[in-house]
């Protein structure tokens, strides 16, 4: 059963056809309540008609004998006195039930007792209202039936109040209530399975993207070419968008998987270079000891180090690990980043600048910062903490060197990227550092551009929510 109803459209087929069967169900039970009911109106109206007929000629006087009652098949009477003699029956009524006075055969001067009749009798001679209907059972010639009665009251020319029963047959009510019934017992079918077909044939058809999007995606799983995409169709409803959603996260899937590679290709050739460096000075000192460069090597092994801390700090950052949510002191942060650096000088124009972070993430922020305004400077570096408005620290690290140019502004936070080709490695470095700076800031919600310094250099300014 579950493989039966596993796909959307065996259950929107299912979901459909039971929605369609509970309303065609209501519906239908109310056609036949309604008919029924109009039909017992119907013959409520008739037999009202055939006992104020009959009443009237009793109230004129007509003798008992000679009321000329109607068929007993289609309109069976009986008039019976306050006593419950029965003064005058159809012929051909053999039972009757439901009147409260069952008796079929007149009974001349019978007499019982009186019965306790709250209807105001009408005067002599005078025709009474419909006092009462209901429903029961006749037989005529010996074969039953089901009628609606009702009740009139008259005064007959001796002064004495009569009551007459007059039924309407209920065969032809039962007759249509058990055609119309029949009738939806055989189209209802045909209408559920008309509307099941419909249902699954529109779903099949709007559903057949999903399977193309399903087949395609399966494809590039299994080549592992994310350089595809799957197929968007024409229409503007959720399935377009869906696939539009699909081609944009595998776009941006290719694109992490593209720069997981160029990370990787990047960090093995910068590895390569202080690891054949460091090779190299061991195999000499290996073969002539007093040929051994012991500080080129700590050099090489101080860089190295720093290059693996730089691509296991991009591994987390790229894992999407999240900063701690501590206060940090931007001002004591920066000014224990600037201690010890010559060309470095703090300018605090506020106090109690704090965000929420991790320190150490921060910290290294500002020192790649420094590192790199140090770098390029001739004479001085700036770093200046302030808040700007209730909403934002910011940090601006300025230095007077040559500065960045302006289509390079973007480029520098890209991972491996050195401006100055002519540079040597171990002056410029691996290219990490900015990048670094930046997804850190993004990760605790801030920003980090570049821009031109008063004084002609690089200007980096480094934003983040206030805590």
């Amino acid at each position: 059963m579950r493989r039966l109803f596993g796909s959307v459209r065996a259950r929107a087929t299912l979901g459909a056809t039971l929605v369609v069967a509970v309303a065609l169900v209501a519906a239908g039970a109310a056609v036949l309540l309604s008919l029924r009911g109009n039909l017992e109106g119907r013959a409520d109206s008739e037999a009202d008609g055939v006992a104020r007929r009959i009443a009237s000629r009793i109230a004129a006087g007509t003798p008992y004998a000679d009321l000329d009652l109607p068929d007993a098949d289609d309109n069976p009477v009986q008039v019976v006195d306050e006593n419950g003699r029965v003064l005058a029956v159809s012929e051909g009524l053999e039972a009757i039930s439901g009147t409260g006075a069952p008796g079929v055969t007149p009974v001349p001067g019978a007499g019982t007792e009186p019965d306790d009749d709250e209807e105001e009798s009408p005067e002599p001679g005078e025709l009474g209202d419909i006092v009462w209907h209901g429903q029961g059972t006749a037989t005529v010639e010996g074969e039953g039936g089901t009628y609606r009665f009702a009740a009139a009251q008259a005064t007959d020319g001796r002064d004495e109040t009569v009551r007459v029963y007059a039924g309407a047959s209920l065969a032809a009510q039962q007759d249509a209530v058990r055609t119309a019934a029949g009738a939806m017992l055989i189209g209802f079918p045909l209408l559920l399975a008309v509307v099941g077909s419909v249902t699954w044939l529109v779903t099949r058809r709007a559903l057949r993207p999903v399977e193309g999007i399903r087949r395609e995606m399966a494809e590039i799983t299994a080549s592992e070419d994310l350089s595809r995409r799957v197929p968007e169709p024409g229409t503007h409803d959720e399935v377009a968008r869906l696939a539009r959603t699909t081609n944009e996260t595998l776009a941006a899937l290719e694109a992490s998987v593209e720069r997981q590679r160029r990370f990787v290709a990047d960090a093995s050739h910068e590895l390569r270079s202080p690891i054949a460096s460091l090779r190299t000075q061991l195999e000499v000192a290996a073969a002539h000891p007093e040929l051994l460069d012991l500080d080129g090597a700590v050099e090489d092994t101080v860089r190295l180090q720093r290059l693996a801390a730089d691509l296991l700090l991009l591994a987390r950052l790229d894992a999407g690990e999240r900063p701690a949510g501590t206060r940090v002191d931007l001002v004591a942060l920066a000014r224990e980043e600037a201690a010890g650096r010559a060309l470095v000088a703090v300018d605090a124009r506020a106090t109690g600048v704090e965000v929420a972070g991790s320190r150490g993430q921060l910290g290294r922020v500002l020192a790649n910062l420094l590192d790199n305004a140090e770098r390029h400077a001739r004479s001085a570096v700036t770093v200046t903490v302030c808040r700007e408005g209730d909403r934002a620290a910011v940090v601006r690290v300025a230095d007077d060197g040559n500065g960045v140019p302006e289509g390079e502004r973007e480029r520098i936070f890209e991972r491996f990227v050195r401006l100055d080709d002519a540079r040597s490695r171990d002056e410029g470095g691996a290219g990490l550092g900015l990048a670094i700076a930046r997804d850190v800031a993004v990760r605790h919600g801030g920003t980090l551009t570049a821009g031109a310094a008063p004084a002609g250099g690089a200007l980096f300014e480094l934003r983040l929510p206030l805590a």
